[in-house]
């Protein structure tokens, strides 16, 4: 039988779009799990760091090395518990990870369970599971996002006051609904590289007054230029249709599968669903990008607008001393509690009957689960079977996210 908390270790990946080397908050958390051999290259970017049982990144029991897959595999009862199997299956139904963000992931949407099962049928070896990813995002510091389609009103601003979006119009008199969105999106995703670059610079040319109160797309589009192309057709789906978010510590969205997004810079905890298929058609070399016919088809318009996208926070019942939070997305697989503590606080996090995965992000402390004590610091990571009670005393102000089913 297996302890049913234990340290984990996990890796990152080298997405282009991650920070270098120590600048990247994902690697220098990672590094910090003493005896993995894990060590920073300067040179490299670090975008994700995974810890969740998937297999295509997986976290490793620190002590055995044992993959955590195999590790819950083999003791599903203890660590999952009946309630968590059924509903399930027997994994780990959530997927917790550290992003550092240089640059502009790929305007992206992850497609529901109906579509992603018939993907995965399809094409096992790019969609590799049959799951649905929704997806929350809260950001550790500074963090710039487009997420979900704006409100058709503001849409409807910008098309019938710039000459030069007239080209993706049907005709000159037009409203905007949902349907015609999805057509508009078609039509500049398709258009040539010399219509988006054309479009961009009359757009750059347009005095800054006829954006209205949208004239931050003017500031932003060299921004995106410069990271990928002005032949990129994201920077104007992005721009012209999507929400744009500057968020602050503590701050949080929720992506919905099926809706457009994109993340712009700064390190986040970013959850969600155990999967990791995703359709890619913008701030990507044009190889890189999936099937136009399938993105649009598959596109939702929930969030549709900016306070649709937003997830806040609220008390937890899970909490015995109050000092934690709580991220509750509309969705099953997974809820995020936030405990913070300073120099000196004690909490408690009562026992849950699934899951659990808990990191810290900064400072350091104590943490009592299962008649054992662990030192919890900056980086270090733990998994939690169901049923355990944690609770945490801070040496310095501590931060930990606690990612959970039941």
């Amino acid at each position: 039988m297996v302890a049913s908390v234990f340290q984990l270790q996990c890796s990152c990946n080298n997405y282009p779009w991650g920070k270098k080397g120590k600048e990247s908050l994902a690697a220098t958390l990672c590094a910090k799990t003493p005896d993995t051999g894990f060590e920073i290259d300067e040179s490299k970017e670090y975008a994700e760091m995974w810890m969740g049982d998937y297999p295509v990144l997986p976290a490793k029991g620190l002590e055995s090395g044992e993959e955590l897959h195999k590790i819950v595999d083999e003791n599903k009862e203890q660590l999952l518990g009946r309630n968590c199997i059924e509903k399930f299956g027997g994994v780990v139904p959530f997927l917790p990870k550290i992003l550092s963000i240089s640059k502009a992931l790929p305007l992206q949407i992850h497609p529901n369970k109906e579509l992603s099962s018939q993907l995965h049928k399809k094409d096992p070896e790019k969609f590799t599971d049959p799951n649905h990813k929704p997806e929350i995002a809260i950001a550790l510091g500074p963090f710039e996002v487009f997420a979900g389609f704006k409100d058709n009103k503001n849409i409807q601003a910008l098309f019938s006051t710039l000459p030069p979006l007239e080209r993706f119009l049907p005709s000159k008199d037009v409203n905007f609904d949902n349907e015609l969105l999805k057509q508009v999106c078609y039509k500049i995703l398709t258009a040539s590289d010399k219509e988006i670059a054309t479009t961009q610079e009359e757009l750059a040319k347009t005095p800054k007054e006829k954006y209205g109160e949208q004239a931050y797309i003017l500031d932003l589009l060299p921004r995106l230029q410069e990271q990928y192309s002005i032949e990129d057709p994201g920077n104007l789906i992005a721009l012209l249709t999507m929400n744009f978010l500057s968020l602050s510590a503590g701050d949080a969205i929720y992506v919905p599968a099926d809706a457009p997004h994109a993340y712009l810079s700064g390190d986040i905890v970013e959850c969600m669903a155990r999967s990791n298929n995703v359709l890619n058609t913008g701030f990507c070399p044009r190889a890189d990008r999936d099937s136009i016919e399938l993105f649009t088809s598959a596109l939702t318009f929930s969030p549709h607008n900016a306070e649709e996208v937003r997830l806040e926070t609220s008390k937890t019942e899970k909490s015995l001393n109050g000092k934690t939070s709580e991220y509750a997305p509309p969705m099953s697989e997974f809820n995020m509690l936030r405990t913070s503590l300073k120099e000196g606080e004690k909490e408690s996090i009562k026992a849950i009957g699934g899951p659990s995965v808990l990191f810290a992000t900064s400072g350091s402390g104590k943490m009592m689960a299962d008649g054992q004590t662990h030192e919890i610091k900056e980086g270090y990571i733990f998994f939690v079977g169901q049923g355990v009670e944690v609770s945490y005393e801070a040496l310095t102000g501590l931060d930990v996210y606690q990612a959970y089913a039941e």
